[in-house]
């Protein structure tokens, strides 16, 4: 047996734009971007970019799978402004941090988009910001000497 199902123009037509609203809706509100960042006791970040969209939330996880402890080996990420030279924020941090600020000074923070915290081997750490306004912020790892090789690109589109 064949049914066959007529729709009114109408009904469709109600159909179709109630669908386009919750599409829509939807792409205004992006949801929560999840990412994580490892870090190791050779001084490496596994991601060297990641992308999210502008206000959306981000949740970035920090995982140090070294060994090392914090006065080691100590890890972070800090997610500059867009307009930061990394090179010279963490020449700055690493000259005037110390343990006690997690190698990131109280005056340094408001040139910052988010930071996490300062972790050694095998702790986990994470944060949640919305992201900003489209455009590419470098983040780095403030521990002294790592800046130079411990650097990525948040890509906010």
């Amino acid at each position: 047996m064949i049914r066959t199902l007529t729709l009114r123009p109408a009904a469709t037509l109600t159909a179709i734009l109630a669908l386009s609203l919750a599409l829509t809706a939807c792409a205004r509100e992006p949801g929560t971007a999840e990412v994580t960042i490892e870090s190791d006791d050779a001084m490496q970040f596994n991601l060297t970019e990641f992308h999210v969209r502008s206000g959306q939330t981000v949740r970035l996880t920090l995982e140090h799978v070294g060994e090392l402890s914090l006065e080691q080996m100590g890890h972070n990420v800090v997610i500059l402004k867009a307009d930061e030279n990394p090179d010279t924020f963490g020449q700055r941090a690493a000259s005037e941090g110390n343990r006690e600020n997690q190698w990131l000074p109280e005056e340094m923070r408001d040139r910052v988009i988010a930071f996490t915290d300062m972790i050694g081997g095998g702790e986990t750490t994470t944060i949640e910001f919305t992201a900003p306004e489209p455009g590419q912020y470098p983040y780095l790892c403030t521990f002294p000497g790592h800046y130079g090789v411990m650097q990525g690109t948040m890509v906010v589109n």
